[in-house]
């Protein structure tokens, strides 16, 4: 099932699969009394419907030399491997998916403890041990991306990222992480605590297409 959300600026998202981004653009023209038009840019396809409904399709994983449904369908679909890295405070989650499988990962989880309601000596020294559980949790997380993802970094066709968008942008100082921020895919996928059960679903999630759906 296409996985869905809430987007700034009105609309919903939803994921679809390679595997059905065909069907579902059919089931939209049955759904709006036909397509309308089809436009579009090298990084998106928007689609719009008789009744003014508008799928706008993000192009993920490089650019279409001709936006259009059938070109993002054989785009979508083509094989690739990807990096995956899932990061939250306390704990993070690595792989190579291939084709959605992963083939080769490491979890970690680390204590790093709440916030503190309380006030006065307490709660500052409260904050600062949260302040290091944090940072080691952040180091251990760049220590896994760089011994499990930057040796396979040639093999990978794109970056994918996931989890807390803070703790991202902390890893991103790490220099050694530079090459592989680099080739990160725009989209940072929304998941939980990073477990291996997590990553195998973010593995699947990464080959979707993302669409924005919009009422006419």
């Amino acid at each position: 099932m296409a996985k869905g959300r809430q987007v700034a600026g009105g609309g919903h998202a939803v994921e679809v699969p390679p595997e059905r981004l065909a069907g579902w653009f059919g089931r939209f023209a049955e759904r709006h009394g036909g397509i309308g038009t089809v436009s579009g840019t090298p990084d998106e396809v928007r689609v719009t419907a008789a009744d003014g409904t508008t799928a706008i399709a993000t192009v993920p994983f490089g650019r279409l030399d001709d936006p259009s449904v059938e070109t993002l369908v054989a785009h979508a679909l083509a094989p690739r491997t990807l990096a995956l890295l899932l990061v939250r405070l306390g704990g993070h989650s690595a792989g190579i998916a291939r084709d959605g499988r992963i083939v080769v990962s490491r979890t970690d989880r680390r204590l790093v403890q709440g916030r503190s309601a309380a006030g006065g000596w307490s709660q500052q020294r409260f904050a600062r041990r949260r302040a290091g559980q944090a940072r080691q949790s952040l180091q251990a997380a760049a220590r896994d991306a760089a011994e499990v993802l930057l040796p396979r970094l040639s093999e990978v066709d794109a970056v994918v990222l996931g989890g807390d968008r803070r703790a991202l942008d902390e890893l991103r100082a790490d220099r050694r992480l530079t090459p592989l921020f680099a080739r990160a895919e725009p989209r940072v996928l929304d998941v939980g605590e990073p477990s291996r059960a997590v990553l195998e679903e973010a593995a699947g999630r990464a080959r979707s297409v993302e669409i924005v759906l919009r009422a006419g």
